[in-house]
C-alpha cells in the first residue's frame, strides 16, 4: 500500500526543471501547442515573481496543449544556478550566455515573454511582468487554448 501511495505522489508531483543549452531550443517541435516563452536574468526582480506563477500555469493548463520554455540570459550560468537554488522551476530552461535568441527576439527588458499560438506564430509580446497582469495574461492563453 505504501508503494502505491510513493508512486501516486511522485506522479502528481511536477519533475523539476531541467537545463538545456541554447542550441536545443526547437521552436518548431513544440507546434500543435500554445507555448508562453518568457526570457529572463537571474539579476532581475520581477522574474522571480513571475517563475511560481509560470509554476502554476503548467499546473492550470493540459500539458498536451500548452507549455511553459524560458531562456535565460546569464552570461555566466553560476548565476542561474544561484537563481534557481532559491526559486523554483518546472519548466525547461535554455541558457542563453551570449544572448544570440535575444537578439534574434528583440528582448527591451526583464522579463519579456512571448506568446505563441499552435502555429508556432508570436500573438502577443509582454515587457515585464506585472501581478495585477496576471488575469490578462491568463485570458489570452485560454483564448489560444
Amino acid at each position: 500500500m505504501r508503494v502505491i501511495l510513493i508512486l501516486l505522489l511522485l506522479a502528481a508531483t511536477p519533475l523539476k526543471a531541467e537545463i538545456y543549452n541554447i542550441n536545443q531550443l526547437d521552436l518548431s517541435s513544440y507546434k500543435g501547442k500554445v507555448v508562453y516563452l518568457d526570457f529572463w536574468a537571474s539579476w532581475c526582480k520581477p522574474c522571480q515573481k513571475s517563475f511560481p506563477w509560470m509554476n502554476k500555469l503548467l499546473l492550470k493548463y493540459p500539458a498536451e496543449k500548452f507549455t511553459v520554455i524560458t531562456v535565460n540570459l546569464d552570461a555566466e550560468s553560476d548565476a542561474m544556478h544561484h537563481f534557481l537554488s532559491k526559486v523554483k522551476a518546472d519548466f525547461d530552461i535554455f541558457h542563453d550566455p551570449s544572448g544570440r535568441i535575444a537578439e534574434e527576439f528583440k528582448i527591451e527588458g526583464m522579463p519579456t515573454s512571448y506568446l505563441i499560438d499552435a502555429n508556432g506564430k508570436v500573438v502577443k509580446k509582454h515587457v515585464g511582468f506585472y501581478t495585477k497582469k496576471v488575469d490578462q495574461y491568463e485570458r489570452e492563453i485560454e483564448e489560444l487554448l
